[in-house]
Order: structure tokens, then sequence, then C-alpha cells
């Protein structure tokens, strides 16, 4: 539904995965704030989809149950949406905003976090609740709204032209989902229901000053125009949290962070890195959708190196390169995998021409790694390894994807780096028992 992707190719995967109402798809520095939790201080990003509490049936109590959430610096929720008139909002329109998975839908005692069921009159119920419960659960945790996304960034571009849409934008936002002042929706939301919830926003434009999804708007101004956003949403922040301090208390800070992309071109044409640094705590990189089902010959989706390719490592160079402190890059990591089916040319199935998607769960060409690993174990595939990446082929189909030990190889570049954490698209792709993030955070080590 709201995929990360690299080129024009994957268009049409895009609108397909919309139908099909699924998504995949961002060393050490002990001073960061609000961290004290792991050693080092090392994120641990992971988005938490909004439309994965129906056929995924994936819940916000999966999180807890599986040793997740115990695990994770930071959940962003995915997503939120810029309207046309420029402002952040939620509501119940399809294929635009779901009030009623946020905070509008009762959730029975099974699926509560604290085991209580919803009840009909309270003003927070939804996925909502339930991570104000998983705070509670896992203190030191933080929850960032993720604003846009592959789908939802269709409007960034005309909201951010003046100094004065830009401040509204902000402002709309830190109201929305900062203040928890929600659209009266029955006995939810109003005023102050969401108070205290969101920690941080994350900003996941797609892509500013390239194309992005088929009806998202660019232009070559939005480089400059960006900056400023980012500048005004620190700015904001950074006022709202003043207004709110205690009397003899340090000021609260709210985290700011983005989702940024791997390919050279997109970084020149979008971001004026240096200065976007000086306001982000961190940015989520590209790790993933280097190369997608939608192209016409199988290729690695997430390598740590690949000459002559996007790779993990050529993305931490690139923004190294144009001024990002390393601390402030934390590496996204991919708990999917891209597939093609119809594959020829033999040898190991890399490289060759293909005929179209593989059959999948939820959309053709994309997998979690929680079915992938039942691939694997099948004993009708043959699992490869390259240079910081998996694939499986079995003469025919083919699957590029991270399993446990590609994942402990990056977390030691992570930490070989200096960066500042690994960050995972989507938490619902891993198994019941945690084991992508359990493999990550074994890598980065605890105190």
């Amino acid at each position: 539904m709201r995929r990360r992707n690299l080129t024009a190719l994957t268009t049409a995967a895009c609108a397909f995965a919309l139908l099909a109402g699924i998504a995949p798809s961002a060393g050490a520095h002990g001073a960061d704030r609000g961290e004290s939790r792991h050693d080092r201080a090392y994120k641990r990003v992971g988005y938490f989809t909004q439309w994965g509490v129906y056929g995924r049936d994936f819940q916000v109590k999966d999180l807890d149950t599986s040793g997740t959430a115990a695990k994770l610096t930071h959940i962003n929720y995915a997503f939120g949406n810029v309207s046309a008139d420029g402002k952040c909002f939620t509501g119940n329109v399809p294929g635009e905003a779901d009030a009623w998975a946020d905070y509008v839908r009762p959730v029975s005692a099974a699926e509560s976090v604290d085991g209580v069921a919803d009840t009909d009159t309270q003003r927070l119920a939804g996925s909502f609740n339930e991570l104000r419960e998983l705070k509670a659960k896992h203190p030191g945790l933080k929850v960032m709204i993720s604003l846009g996304g592959w789908s939802w960034s269709t409007h960034f571009s005309d909201a951010v032209r003046t100094e004065a849409s830009r401040k509204a934008l902000v402002s709309s936002c830190i109201d929305l989902y900062i203040k928890g002042n929600l659209p009266v929706d029955g006995a939810r939301g109003g005023d102050g229901a969401a108070a205290g919830l969101f920690d941080g926003i994350d900003v996941d434009w797609e892509w500013p000053g390239s194309a992005g999804d088929s009806d998202t708007v660019y232009r070559p101004e939005d480089k400059r125009n960006f900056t400023a956003l980012v500048h005004e949403f620190r700015t904001q922040l950074d006022a709202y949290a003043k207004s709110q301090r205690k009397p003899g208390k340090k000021a609260r800070h709210y985290d700011l962070s983005a989702y940024v992309p791997t390919d050279p071109a997109k970084i020149d044409a979008g971001f004026d890195v240096r200065r976007i640094m000086r306001d982000f705590d961190f940015v989520n990189l590209q790790g993933y959708d280097f190369h997608v089902s939608g192209e016409p010959r199988t290729a690695q989706q997430s390598a740590l190196y690949a000459k002559g390719d996007f790779s993990v490592d050529q993305t931490v160079r690139d923004w190294k390169k144009r001024g990002a402190p390393a601390h402030k890059l934390v590496m996204g990591m991919p708990f999917y995998g891209q597939g093609w089916t119809g594959v020829t040319g033999g040898g190991d199935g890399l490289g060759q021409p293909a005929a179209a998607p593989a059959p999948a769960t939820y959309a053709a060409g994309y997998e979690d790694y929680k079915a992938l690993r039942k691939l694997a174990g099948s004993g009708a595939y043959t699992l490869h390894r390259g240079n910081g990446h998996a694939w499986l082929f079995d003469g025919t189909t083919l699957w590029t994807y991270d399993d446990p030990k590609v994942l402990r190889t990056k977390s030691a570049y992570i930490r070989e780096q200096g960066l500042g954490g690994a960050m995972f698209w989507s938490l619902d792709g891993d198994t019941e028992d945690g084991e992508l993030i359990s493999a990550v955070d074994r890598g980065l080590g605890r105190r």
C-alpha cells in the first residue's frame, strides 16, 4: 500500500499493493537523549502499520508477547496523512485516513496489552490506546507518528511552498498528534484525547524534488522547502516543549526524524544534508527495495555491499560524504522479501530474466520473512548468500531477503561504522517469537 521504492518501474507494483491492502515499505552515541536501556544508545526503530490490524491480524499486543517491544527504542506508527489543504488530518476516509484503526476501534481483552477490554465510553481506543498501554509497560519506549509514506506523500510539495503554509502544516500536525487533539467520533476523541502518546514526528516524504507515487507532486524547489519544513518542525516542537515545562524541570525533548533515500540523485535533488541534519535527531536510511519484483530481471534488494549497484554501504557513504554525522544514520532493514517467478537462465537465479512477480500471501512479489523462513526450510529451495544479503531459488522462483545471519552481519557493520542503530520495515513481517529483532538486538548488544 505504501511501498518504499527507487524507480518508476515500481509504480505499478505499488498500485497492486494498494488494492491488496498491504505494504512493506530506514558508532555509538551514548549522549543521545532518552536512550538509557541499550548499550551505546543504539536506536532500534520499528514501523507498526496502521492496516496490519486487519487482514494480517497483527496487534500492538503482539509486540509485547513476542518480546519485540523490550528490544525497541522507537515505534513509528505508519502513517499520518497530509490533506490537499496542507494540514495533518484523520477521519474515516477509505484510502486516505483510518480513525477506526487509530483510536475508535474497541479492542477486546484478549487483544489488549493490559488484558482489559476497551469500554464504550473511553475517549481513546484502537491502536493508539494499545500503544499507550505498551509504553506504560515498557518505560523509555518512544512512539513516533510517521507522516506520508509512498502513497500519502501526495500533498507535501504543495503544503510547504510558503512560510505561512509550512507553519500551518506543522502546527496542525503538532495539534493532532503531539497535543493529541483528535476529531470527535462518538465517545472517542476530543481535545487532549491522545495527549502524551507521541514522542516525536517522523517525516516520510517520498521524495522531495524527485518522482514518487504516480499522484505525488514534486518540484525543483522542494529541496529548499523541505529544509525549511524540517526547521519549522524543530522550532515548533521545541517551543511547545518549552511551553509545557514544569518549574524546576527540563523541557521535554520531542524526537524528529525522517526516512531518506539511497539513490544519490534523489539525495541531491531533495536533501540539503548538512542543514537538515542539524535539526534531525536521526534519519532512517533506505536499506531495501534497491531492486523490486516489478523489474524484468531478478536482483538483490538489500545487499550490504554490491559493486556497481545500490547497497547499504553505498548509502551510508553517500550520506556521510554529504555531511551527515554517522551517529545520526540509522540503517533500514527489511522484514520481508522481493520475489520473481518464471526465472530463466539457470545458475543461482540472480540477475536473470523473470516473467512476473512471484505469487505471495498478500500481494505478488512481496512476502513476509516469517513465510520465507518456511520456504527456506521446505527443502524445495536452495539458500544462497551474497555480500550481506540472501536469496532463495528453486529453479523458477527467486526471493531476495534478509535472514538472521544477514542481520547479524549488518549489526556488526553498524557498530564498526559508528552508526546510530537499526530500523525495521515492518514489524508484522517477523516471526511470532521475534527472530529477526532478536538477531539485531544481540548483534548490537545490550547493557
